[in-house]
């Protein structure tokens, strides 16, 4: 029913997954900072998730998580796993009752797999794009695997949902929790491409600035951000960022280019 890359970048681990199926985010993907991170799918068993990262969390290898979880489960021809942990190799299982087509590569830090799908072209296409995608935020890395896998074909029975779930240590709002993305698209005709727009979403309001974009308040560009607050109703730039959830973009002294584009976009 699903395709997913299950992956690690640095510290952070994570999953992308779509399929023809309501809210697969919901089921397929787990996650936990400097643990790793696992896709259970198919007939999924989410007994899987807890203990497969109970398992990694002792020290266990991906691919003795994959066999240890496989072998206890009496329904294992019809389960599909993909396993990554925070270092070596990811490991992917495919069922031998697994509707066609089913498989799974798997290589450094990386397990990507799928079911009921086109063919395998979907599957190649993600792992070329998972390998080429390197120079990539990790998040945009994972999307752009899931999109070519989608644009390879997908799901045979067509789309539906799309879910991205990262972990890593401190990386959540605020730096108060762990988790860093948690996008669902639970119903839509084009789940992948909403996704992304998800994802595009929540680099702005999310994300950091990049301190070598940023613009110094001084000057024209100061008596413009002045102007801008004016049109939009509020006295100073930290007031507005709060309303819009930019506050994370702040720093003092400067203006984030994403933050200036954004306060132009609503004082027009």
């Amino acid at each position: 029913m699903t395709f997913s890359v299950v992956a690690r970048s640095g510290s952070a681990v994570g999953v992308a997954v779509a399929s023809k199926f309501l809210a697969a985010g919901a089921v397929v993907p787990a996650a936990e900072a400097e643990v790793g991170a696992l896709a259970t799918q198919a007939m999924a068993n989410f007994a899987y998730r807890p203990q497969g990262l109970t398992l990694l969390r002792t020290g266990v290898a991906p691919a003795d998580v994959v066999a240890g979880l496989t072998a206890a489960d009496p329904g294992r021809a019809d389960r599909q796993l993909g396993v990554v942990g925070c270092s070596g190799d990811g490991a992917t299982y495919t069922g031998a009752d697994c509707l066609d087509w089913a498989g799974g590569v798997a290589g450094p830090g990386y397990a990507i797999q799928g079911n009921i799908l086109t063919g395998p072209e979907v599957v190649e296409a993600m792992e070329s794009a998972w390998l080429g995608g390197a120079e990539l935020p990790f998040a945009e890395r994972l999307v752009a695997t899931l999109a070519a896998g989608d644009a390879a074909g997908g799901d045979s029975r067509g789309r539906q949902s799309a879910a991205l779930y990262i972990a890593d240590r401190g990386a959540g709002y605020g730096g108060l929790s762990d988790t860093a993305y948690d996008l669902r698209v639970d119903d839509h005709p084009d789940p992948v491409t909403e996704l992304a727009r998800l994802l595009a979403g929540h680099e702005i309001l999310f994300g950091t600035p990049d301190p070598a974009t940023l613009l110094a308040l001084t000057g024209t560009l100061a008596t413009e951000v002045a102007a801008l607050l004016t049109a939009v109703g509020h006295p100073t730039l930290d007031r507005w960022a709060g309303v819009e959830n930019l506050e994370g973009r702040l720093v003092p002294g400067f203006i984030d280019p994403l933050v200036l584009e954004h306060l132009r976009t609503k004082a027009q």
